[in-house]
């Protein structure tokens, strides 16, 4: 694996993670987390976008005039935002039934724009779908884990199964709003935790 790969996959996912380092797409994180299926539901649908966003993006940035660079991006993020909808309504529509407005919120995605801005129209077509693919897998990441922690302390649940016994009680304040921002305070400070113990090791 050449560096420059090994760049893209490990700021991707971790380094320069949309949620964990540069705070972007709060509202998704925030709005849908309310359990470990919604996270990774939401997670995947961002990151087919930001996949599919990233690549048309690197395969047309020679001939889209700089002064219209990014009303084009965004019409290229909408329209794989559609089709990401229209799939999601067919094939898991209890899911987009949960999901409801945030689907179409894709568009307005800072993490997604910013990529096809940042990296796709200044690199080649594979180093931006990998881009996309690591970006998209550390959102996902970010947004399964709040969701599992909120499911778990709120419900006693992860994924639908029982994780304690009859004598838990749930705290039901995670699945609402003030939950969500506890958890992530929580996350954020674990996250840094361990960049800390990692850059004193090496």
């Amino acid at each position: 694996m050449s560096g420059e790969i090994k760049e893209i996959i490990v700021n991707g996912f971790w380094k320069n993670n949309g949620v964990f380092v540069q705070m972007l797409g709060m509202c998704p994180t925030l709005g849908v987390t309310t359990s470990a299926e919604n996270g990774l539901g939401m997670g995947l649908a961002t990151a087919s976008v930001l996949v599919g966003s990233n690549m048309v993006v690197s395969m047309v940035r020679k001939v889209i005039p700089n002064d219209v660079r990014i009303p084009a991006f965004i019409i290229i993020i909408a329209a794989f935002v559609t089709i990401i909808d229209l799939a999601m309504n067919a094939f898991v529509h209890d899911l987009h039934k949960v999901l409801g407005l945030f689907i179409p919120l894709i568009v307005v995605n800072c993490i997604i724009l910013g990529r096809a801005e940042a990296f796709a129209s200044k690199n080649t077509v594979i180093g931006s779908i990998l881009d996309g693919v690591f970006t998209g897998l550390g959102f996902t990441f970010a947004l399964t884990l709040l969701g599992s922690i909120r499911e778990i302390l709120g419900s006693g649940q992860i994924m639908g199964h029982v994780v304690f016994g009859p004598d838990f009680q749930p705290a039901l304040g995670f699945i609402l709003p003030p939950g969500a921002f506890i958890a992530l305070g929580f996350i954020l400070m674990t996250y840094k935790w361990i960049n800390q113990r990692s850059s004193s090791e090496s």
